[in-house]
């Protein structure tokens, strides 16, 4: 079985945001709500003509790459569909960033899909996103602007 990833309040939604992997291992990532609403302000400014949906895009690609980065050699992920028609979109900014570390990372080991309410991911991003337990990280603008911007 595949570990599963699933979001908890979206990039573009105020406040903060979670995503947490799951399976044999959990690993959670938190996005204060200020960092998303800065790091969106700078994208859309840099790229002048670009949409805003563009660059919440580009944080989840970026967010999903910090939190893959933890997935245990050779396992499998699914992404629950989180901007449906965009899953082609984010997979090839978050491979191309996978690939800068392992230029062998297999393509399909990433697939989307719908994770569901009963994942362990849905209930460990509920968790961390009520503050019931802490994220393992947090990602601020910087983080995520670097792996963006470069």
């Amino acid at each position: 079985m595949p570990y599963h990833v699933d979001q908890s309040n979206k990039i573009e939604r105020t406040g903060d945001a979670v995503l947490a992997l799951s399976n044999d291992k959990d690993y959670t990532i938190r996005i204060p709500g200020r960092d998303k609403r800065e790091a969106i302000s700078i994208l859309v400014q840099r790229r002048k003509g670009k949409r805003r949906k563009w660059a919440i895009l580009q944080l989840f690609a970026a967010a999903l790459y910090h939190l893959i980065r933890e997935l245990p050699p050779g396992e499998r992920v699914m992404i629950d569909i989180e901007y449906t028609g965009h899953e082609g979109d984010i997979k090839n900014m978050l491979l191309s960033w996978l690939r800068q570390d392992d230029p062998d990372f297999d393509v399909e080991r990433i697939t989307f899909g719908y994770v569901g309410k009963r994942s362990p991911a849905h209930k460990k991003a509920l968790a961390v996103y009520h503050g019931e337990i802490q994220a393992d990280r947090t990602l601020k603008a910087d983080d995520l602007l670097k792996q963006i911007i470069g």
